[in-house]
């Protein structure tokens, strides 16, 4: 049930960063693009609710989905086609086969 958990956590985290990535790189894009300094584009940003929420939330997204993919990426991997890794003999199995 952990296995589930992990992986419904990170399928969640990679659908709250899809947006916010798409959205840091139009930021960034539009500051290149305009010339901007880092001292610029701090100096309009700083005191943004709305900018501390959005990178906020994109760490956060970013930390816990990194965090899960270090644990046990290969198991998250597998079980969207329905295969596992046997704890006992390290091999892959069928899901359905794999014993307690």
């Amino acid at each position: 049930m952990l296995d589930f958990r992990l992986y419904m956590a990170q399928r969640l985290t990679a659908l709250i960063m899809a947006p916010l990535v798409l959205g840091h790189i139009a930021v960034m894009i539009y500051a290149i693009q305009g010339g901007l300094s880092s001292a610029e584009i701090l100096g309009r940003t700083q005191g943004s609710l709305f900018w501390l929420l959005f990178y906020g939330l994109f760490v956060l997204a970013v930390s816990i989905h990194a965090a899960i993919s270090a644990v046990a990426p290969a198991p998250f991997s597998l079980i969207a086609s329905g295969i596992q890794i046997d704890s006992h003999t390290s091999q892959l199995r069928p899901a359905s086969s794999i014993r307690a």
